[in-house]
């Protein structure tokens, strides 16, 4: 939290700046019908604005950077953010989804090969066609653990740029077009496009403090003992086991989870910093063969599982999407499927990557 606080009034001012981008173009999003609008419309927005204050900069040399070089968004504000929507989640996790796990032995069965089989597929992609060097194919390659994939790429000398372009585009692509292909499918907007939310229409803000004690304390223990994706899951667990206690409701007001959703894709928006547009469209083109590939491998995994866990197509494609956890689950809101399911399935995903990622990296150098 220390960063945080010593952060200077210019970084505090382009924060500022790019949210306000990031919440016009949530709104912009949300108008037009835009899947998820809020985390797409101020992703787009804000990965627009970047890249063109990125060419005034460079084209005005002599005048002060729009945006400050090497800038990144602020961590720790955002993991508040996703906190917030972890814990959200974690509000729908109830007896019934965990009396309904077991059934999912098939689809964690499925996964178990997926991580692998994706990760071998991926390696090719960027090794052969791409031409990027063994240490940046391999960990531009992993279908998840995002920052395990970052942190073992420095230790072992990866171009970073193009390591972090092919992870953060991973992400982004299913984000963007996950929710597009089953917007087509279902024949309707699915996630926060469709007026889904995290909480109840009339819900206030009566839950707010005991929600805030529980956001932050799902950071701090989420770091503490080293889960995946602690941002996330770490509110997302107390959050459920408040909920399951039954002592008291954690409901938020949908209005402030959407604020939620502008900030995280605002952050995602600013991964483009510094990217220049050849290379950026040369990433995308990998990028793209990379997700197709995953997304199809998962399809014809789902295909198979459908009939032997009674689950519908699409709620399970999204269990199996390589995306981000946070936004699988509001997709999986539009649907009528507990996002909790789904969520279970991507941190496991996460862990197994995890697990996969740190094996190869031991033995493959």
């Amino acid at each position: 939290m220390t960063s945080a606080l010593r952060i200077s009034p210019t970084l505090i001012i382009v924060h500022l700046g790019l949210i306000i981008v990031g919440a016009l173009g949530g709104l912009a999003a949300r108008a037009v019908g835009l899947p998820l609008p809020f985390i797409l419309g101020s992703l787009i927005t804000v990965a627009l604005a970047a890249q063109m204050a990125e060419i005034f900069d460079r084209t005005h040399p002599d005048r002060r950077r729009l945006v400050p070089k090497d800038f990144k968004f602020s961590d720790t504000f955002r993991a508040i953010f996703i906190g917030v929507v972890g814990m959200a989640i974690g509000t729908r996790i109830t007896m019934d989804v965990l009396l309904n796990l077991p059934k999912a032995a098939f689809s964690f069965a499925a996964l178990t090969a997926f991580v692998p089989i994706a990760f071998f597929l991926n390696y090719q992609i960027f090794r052969r066609i791409g031409g990027y060097d063994h240490a940046t194919a391999l960990f531009s390659g992993s279908p998840g653990g995002l920052y395990e994939a970052i942190m073992f790429g420095e230790q072992h000398d990866a171009n970073m740029q193009q390591l972090m372009m092919a992870q953060f585009l991973r992400i982004i692509l299913v984000v963007t077009l996950l929710p597009i292909g089953l917007s087509i499918y279902t024949g309707h907007p699915v996630g926060s496009a469709a007026g889904q939310g995290l909480a109840p229409a009339d819900t206030g803000l009566e839950h707010l403090p005991l929600a805030a004690v529980v956001v932050l304390l799902g950071l701090y223990l989420g770091r503490l003992v080293h889960i995946p994706a602690p941002q996330l899951m770490g509110p997302l667990i107390l959050g459920g086991i408040v909920t399951l206690s039954g002592v008291t409701s954690l409901d938020l007001p949908n209005w402030m989870l959407s604020v939620a959703q502008v900030i995280i894709g605002t952050a995602l928006g600013t991964r483009f910093v510094g990217i220049r547009p050849m290379m950026l469209l040369r990433g995308a083109g990998l990028a793209v063969l990379s997700v197709g590939t995953m997304l199809l491998l998962g399809t014809l995994m789902v295909l198979v599982l459908v009939p032997l866990t009674g689950e519908h197509f699409d709620v399970m494609l999204i269990s199996f999407a390589p995306g981000g956890v946070t936004e699988m689950a509001l997709v999986a809101l539009s649907l009528e499927a507990n996002p909790a399911f789904v969520t279970v399935h991507h941190l496991y995903r996460i862990i197994l990557t995890v697990i996969v990622v740190t094996w190869v990296a031991k033995r493959a150098f």
